[in-house]
């Protein structure tokens, strides 16, 4: 048994002895010999290093989770962290930088002992805060202890630019000095900030960039020198404290906003990204999204779901230094979910997501594109119709682009027009679809199941494909041949 496994199970009451004060710790097996101010002081950063080492031996998952980075971002921070270094993860918005920082925490042990009555977690051996040490001196053995679980060890900062030296790192309390009669220099009379009751854990900036820069010289100060000044008195913290960072790459590289020095102390420099792969967006697409167990999402949907991301990340009109958050696809795929719900719940029929129920989802899309001055002009919601008919027609080329569509693509370039059934009756949009030569045919090869309902959300499926191949038109619902200038366009990468 490890020396957190036996600290975890006194914390947790299991058995009658409860290490509650030093001398009680000096009584568990791991910490037998151990004396006050032994200078055997076992640091954030070797701890993290001991149990990532230890389940990269076991073949452990490292960050449940986190997918599509194995061969990319995982690799370099399992490099940082053996090498015991700070980092800072650089990406664009919805690419796991907070999942993947919080993931560390797994990386400590589960309970730590920790002086009990201090602002400050210190150790209970070897502590670095002044008032720890007095503590120490004065109790002994009878010094108080408690036991710190790993997740009260990781503290969280989104940085803006109205955070101040005090909120990270502390400020005189004049009244606290006076209580204890101690000068205002003194590192007891200080109302502690959120760095130093970090101590012992992991501390995390996100939005690095967004400090002030006297802010980010405090910061790198007291990590490296130990030092800082409040309010002209020099105050000395040795802190035990690993620091991780994120940022946006824009805000890192080309805005200047982290001063030199800081930059020049982060040891490694992560790059996070995308999902490079449809199938990769759609795994992190189902394991996020929140939707009802009855709703059914066919596997030609969610591809399209989540290409409509990729379409936006590499459309003109999208501000691609904002970039188009993995929440895009997450918060559309519930949308939609939800509205094929809703129109279940009205008719009755099964709840299965059709392409009518990704139109319903535009909210989900608008909020999550920073336009550029092009798209501004198109508007939010013709952009997001658009980016939504060039995914279809992405998925439908890359999965069924051989099918014969000529008979059906005759029958509305002789003037027909179809209107897919919106309401929830399958049964009867499926009927309905018998009027167009060759649709049942071509959606039962798209559905790949003996399930009415999904056999509907193929058809209107193969016409949206076709539509966003620009071999049909497309008003709101209503399905017809090609304008014009989209039949002149059907040669090159469209046929």
């Amino acid at each position: 048994m490890t020396t957190a496994q036996a600290g975890q199970g006194r914390a947790q009451g299991e058995g009658q002895g409860v290490a509650r004060t030093l001398g009680e710790l000096l009584q568990i097996p791991e910490y037998a010999g151990r004396a006050p101010f032994d200078g055997r002081v076992r640091l954030v950063q070797d701890e993290v290093r001991d149990n990532l080492t230890r389940k990269l031996r076991s073949g452990e998952e490292l960050f449940p989770g986190v997918v599509g980075y194995d061969d990319t971002v995982i690799p370099q921070l399992v490099n940082a962290l053996l090498a015991r270094q700070n980092f800072i993860l650089l990406g664009l918005r919805g690419q796991a930088k907070s999942r993947i920082l919080r993931a560390i925490t797994e990386l400590l042990d589960p309970v730590v002992p920790v002086i009990d009555g201090v602002d400050m977690p210190d150790d209970p051996l070897n502590p670095v805060g002044a008032e720890g040490r007095h503590l120490l001196e004065e109790r002994g053995l009878d010094l108080p202890i408690r036991w710190l679980p790993r997740a009260e060890r990781y503290v969280e900062k989104l940085a803006t630019p109205d955070v101040t030296v005090a909120d990270l790192i502390g400020d005189v309390d004049p009244i606290k000095a006076a209580r204890l009669g101690t000068s205002l220099g003194d590192t007891r009379s200080m109302h502690f900030g959120l760095l130093p009751r970090a101590n012992r854990g992991i501390f995390a900036v996100n939005e690095l960039a967004d400090l002030a820069p006297k802010v980010q010289v405090a910061l790198f100060n007291i990590l490296q020198e130990g030092d800082v000044q409040i309010k002209g008195y020099p105050i000395r913290l040795e802190l035990d404290v690993m620091l991780v960072f994120s940022a946006n790459p824009e805000d890192y590289t080309a805005r200047g906003k982290i001063v030199t020095p800081l930059k020049d102390r982060i040891g490694s420099e992560i790059r996070t990204h995308y999902p490079t792969d449809v199938r990769l967006g759609m795994s992190i697409t189902a394991q996020e999204a929140v939707k009802d167990a009855a709703v059914v999402v066919p596997d030609f949907i969610a591809e399209l779901v989540e290409e409509i991301a990729f379409q936006a990340r590499e459309d003109g009109r999208v501000d691609k230094l904002s970039g188009v958050s993995q929440r895009l696809p997450i918060s559309l795929m519930e949308v939609a979910a939800a509205n094929a719900e809703r129109r279940s719940l009205v008719s009755g029929d099964v709840p299965v997501v059709r392409v009518s129920d990704v139109y319903a989802g535009l909210p989900a899309i608008t909020g999550k594109m920073e336009l550029e001055y092009e798209g501004e002009l198109k508007g939010a919601d013709n952009v997001a119709k658009d980016v939504i008919r060039k995914a279809a027609g992405a998925v439908y080329a890359r999965n069924y682009g051989s099918a014969d569509t000529k008979a059906l693509e005759k029958w509305f370039d002789a003037g027909n027009v179809f209107r897919f059934p919106q309401g929830g009756d399958s049964a009867a949009a499926l009927e309905a679809a018998q009027e167009v030569p060759n649709l049942p045919e071509l959606a039962a090869v798209v559905a790949n199941s003996s399930d009415d309902a999904v056999h509907a959300a193929a058809a209107e499926f193969v016409l949206e494909g076709l539509y966003g191949r620009k071999k049909l038109s497309r008003a709101e619902e209503l399905y017809a041949a090609p304008e014009p200038e989209l039949k002149r366009e059907r040669g090159g990468r469209w046929n």
